[in-house]
């Protein structure tokens, strides 16, 4: 089975697979410093622990293995700024995209070109077919990347209850389609 690039460089920072429990202190404290900037949008943060940390870089480096998701840290200048996946959906050629940021790295374009960066590795593996990215429609800051992208809004879906504090409840599904011309399989932010 074809897999991704395990670090792919996006001019002033990169992404990179997660190396195990050796990130473990990295990973702990970038998502400890960016627990009140995360809680009102997902839901795992109110579980955020250092087991909780462990369970999460042991199943990104299984789910690598298996194929199954590809799990990257975002690094600028050797330091950890946020995190970017995608992993199975429920189709056997859907594919989910998720991504944030440490607070002090939001409003600089980071996200959109990490997820622009994961769109293109994503459509190197044969059997991606389309990918979607799913946010609650009140998170105005994750529902600005899928258009900048060129990913269409396909549906919204009633979550109930609202899985995290600031949640209306309506997730809002994007989805890109694998390009089917060769010069339109780079995504440009």
């Amino acid at each position: 089975m074809k897999r991704p690039r395990q670090s792919i460089e996006c001019g002033d920072f990169a992404l990179r697979r997660w190396r195990g429990q050796s990130d473990f202190e990295l990973a702990f404290r970038l998502i400890t410093e960016s627990l009140d900037h995360l809680r009102p949008w997902m839901p795992w943060v109110a579980s955020h622990s250092e087991e909780s940390t462990r369970n999460f870089l042991a199943k990104s480096e299984s789910k690598w293995d298996s194929g199954d998701a590809f799990n990257y840290a975002i690094t600028r200048d050797g330091t950890l700024i946020g995190m970017c996946s995608t992993h199975r959906a429920a189709e056997p050629q859907g594919w989910s995209m998720g991504y944030w940021l440490h607070p002090a790295a939001t409003g600089q374009g980071i996200a959109t070109r990490a997820a622009a960066a994961m769109v293109t590795e994503a459509f190197t593996l044969p059997d991606v077919k389309y990918l979607e990215i799913a946010h609650d429609l009140a998170n105005v800051s994750s529902g600005a990347i899928p258009p900048r992208l060129g990913f269409t809004e396909v549906r919204r879906e009633q979550v109930s209850p609202p899985a995290a504090p600031s949640d209306s409840g309506i997730d809002v599904v994007w989805r890109l389609n694998r390009p089917t011309s060769p010069l339109n399989s780079t995504v440009h932010p």
